[in-house]
């Protein structure tokens, strides 16, 4: 065009800056723009740029910006802001675009990393698995996982400790919620074997439980000590999470943890196909410590800390 103006991809017209000027087009002042994506030049507003499919976006570090002159077309380039590490010389002073109009690019903080999980409490994994390594039984046979696998859990007691390592079968049961229900799992039932304070059965979805067997030949939990509440100790691969008894199973079944308690293990708390299906679940019950009310997590994490520290600090001994 004869005029030194164009036509933009996207209809708006885009002045030439080394064609004529018109008086209409000098800039009344410098123009910040913020670096989100969208770059305005002279009012023609630039679409973001995408990042390529399949290929995500580098988390930069701390920075600070420098200052870059506008590209001469919008349509024509594109504009990205550069950036000095922290440590490098500061950033030079601004300069000008031919046209008048100068560039100020805020910068953006990178977000921060996510946090690792932190153990409940702080006493590893790997040191309460230690703690309970032997074995002095206390029941009076072994019991099964499942119903037709082969009973090899005995139920052990050491420094004080009743333990047992097993499978995970989550538990749903008890107030009905939009992940534990009737539709959900095919055996649900709407009550628990303890209750709240306020009288209504335990939540699985929100209360980290552990459910103990019926009473029967094989071992008798409350001739152990083992009652409503007792504090529990839940340990699978690196992580350990603090529970109570909340539940009580088949008499001659072991393994089974409620809806909550299997996703702060960080496994699949699905009720159907979730669970841990090998027994590389470490049960750890400390008789005689019992949490009121028994739905306070809360006071299980504090209570549950306290009893795990005393109990490998007696298996150092």
């Amino acid at each position: 065009m004869t005029d030194g103006s164009s036509s933009s991809p996207w209809g708006a017209p885009v002045r030439d800056p080394h064609g004529p000027a018109r008086p209409s087009d000098a800039p009344s002042g410098p123009r910040t723009v913020a670096a989100t994506g969208h770059l305005t030049q002279i009012g023609v507003l630039c679409p973001p740029v995408r990042p390529r499919a399949g290929r995500p976006r580098p988390k930069a570090p701390s920075v600070r910006p420098r200052l870059l002159p506008l590209t001469a077309l919008c349509g024509a380039a594109l504009l990205a802001p550069a950036s000095l590490a922290a440590s490098a010389a500061p950033p030079p002073a601004e300069r000008a675009h031919d046209s008048g109009t100068t560039l100020r690019v805020r910068p953006v903080a990178a977000p921060a990393p996510a946090a690792p999980f932190v153990r409940e409490g702080g006493v590893r994994a790997d040191a309460l698995r230690a703690a309970v390594r032997g074995c002095r039984q206390i029941s009076n046979g072994r019991y099964r996982t499942d119903d037709g696998t082969r009973a090899d859990i005995p139920v052990c007691r050491t420094q004080g400790a009743v333990h047992w390592k097993a499978d995970l079968d989550v538990d749903c049961d008890g107030r009905a919620g939009r992940r534990c229900n009737g539709r959900t799992d095919p055996v649900f039932q709407n009550t628990t074997a303890y209750q709240q304070s306020d009288g209504r059965p335990l939540n699985a979805e929100t209360l980290p439980y552990v459910v103990v067997p019926a009473a029967g030949e094989l071992w008798k939990p409350a001739r152990s000590g083992i009652r409503a509440g007792t504090v529990a100790a839940l340990v699978h691969k690196d992580r350990v999470v603090y529970a109570v008894v909340g539940d009580v199973g088949p008499a001659d079944l072991i393994g089974e943890a409620s809806y909550a308690a299997a996703r702060a293990l960080g496994v699949d708390p699905h009720p159907v196909r979730g669970g841990v299906a090998a027994s590389d679940v470490t049960y750890i019950l400390f008789p005689g410590r019992t949490v009121r009310p028994v739905e306070s997590h809360r006071a299980a994490v504090r209570a549950g800390h306290a009893a795990a520290r005393e109990l490998v600090s007696a298996a150092a001994r």
